[in-house]
């Protein structure tokens, strides 16, 4: 378990770290897209796939400390509008939508 944590985070320092680089000179990102995307990081780790994250909106509320469903909706709207991810909705209960981080490529 331990071992698993310092490999995810190694890789996470060294394929995910120009993220944070990248979004400290944009002026338009805040606290609450700092927050999101690193829920959506964390999920990746968790998943071990950095590519087709698959997510909920519960978790990534409850992972990036937002508490309200248009806070919420606002700042995943504006990380797609920005360009930051690519947003795949999934509209069947059984599936879980899916988010690509377009940092990177």
């Amino acid at each position: 378990m331990y071992l698993r944590f310092l490999i995810s985070k190694d890789m996470i320092v060294k394929n995910y770290n120009h993220i944070f680089e990248f979004m400290e000179k944009d002026i338009r990102i805040n606290v609450w897209h700092l927050a999101l995307i690193l829920a959506i990081v964390r999920l990746a780790d968790l998943q071990e796939n950095f590519t087709n994250i698959r997510v909920s909106r519960s978790v990534l509320m409850r992972l990036s400390h937002i508490r309200t469903f248009p806070t919420y909706h606002k700042y995943l709207k504006e990380l797609q509008d920005f360009g930051y991810i690519t947003y795949s909705p999934s509209y069947h209960p059984g599936f879980r939508s899916t988010i690509t981080l377009n940092i990177g490529k």
